[in-house]
């Protein structure tokens, strides 16, 4: 067991609270084949990353934002399947009020949609890409989370699960969970990530002011 103590928690949503994995799939299979791209390579990129990034890397010349509202509209369609992941709606219920939040790469609309569906506790005040001018890997998004708590990114902890975050954490000077939900336990080492577990389910709350966290290491 490793214990860590912080003055914040920040979550990204999916993949780390919620299994959204095969509807956000499923959306960017639709839009790639529409454009003629190749679906794998869409959506290995578009993991963790705000949609218009994507839509903007492989789509240059486009209409972003008008691309960017069919994706949308998309993924707020479908949420079969969109559930907690492990241990999330425990982790969540355990923790103080105002030491956490969720810092997501959904717009405001789609993450409403998909807390609606997991029937996730949602904070206050969270961060999406309705909020940010830079998504992850930039450090603003967690910057911003951190700001909402009232502490520094290097007094906070993030739980991530994908490449771009994990870098958006520790560039807002976060220490970072990676949880194997996503990408193998080899890809998060890779990332950076400080510590890897299997999925909230594997965090206990020890204390509250600090915040203590124990990891169930495997």
């Amino acid at each position: 067991m490793i214990q860590v103590q912080c003055d914040g928690v920040l979550f990204d949503l999916d993949g780390v609270l919620i299994n959204s994995t095969p509807a956000v799939e499923r959306v960017w299979k639709r839009w790639a084949l529409k454009h003629g791209l190749d679906p794998e390579t869409v959506i290995a990129h578009a993991h963790g990353r705000p949609s218009v990034n994507t839509i903007r890397h492989f789509l240059p010349h486009a209409d972003h934002e008008a691309e960017n509202r069919i994706v949308e509209s998309w993924e707020i369609e479908d949420v079969d399947g969109v559930v907690p992941l492990p241990g999330a709606v425990e982790l969540l219920a355990s923790l103080p009020e105002g030491r956490w939040t969720i810092v997501t790469s959904c717009t405001r609309d789609l993450a409403a949609a998909r807390f609606r569906a997991a029937g996730l506790k949602v904070p206050q005040s969270i961060v999406t890409a309705t909020d940010i001018v830079l998504g992850k890997p930039d450090p603003e998004p967690y910057l911003k989370g951190a700001a909402l708590l009232g502490v520094s990114g290097s007094q906070c902890v993030v739980f991530e699960d994908v490449t771009a975050g994990i870098q958006s954490g520790h560039a807002a000077g976060a220490r970072v969970v990676g949880l194997a939900t996503t990408l193998s336990r080899e890809a998060l080492h890779i990332a950076g990530a400080d510590w890897i577990l299997a999925s909230c389910a594997e965090v206990r709350v020890a204390g509250r002011n600090p915040v203590t966290l124990d990891f169930l290491v495997k």
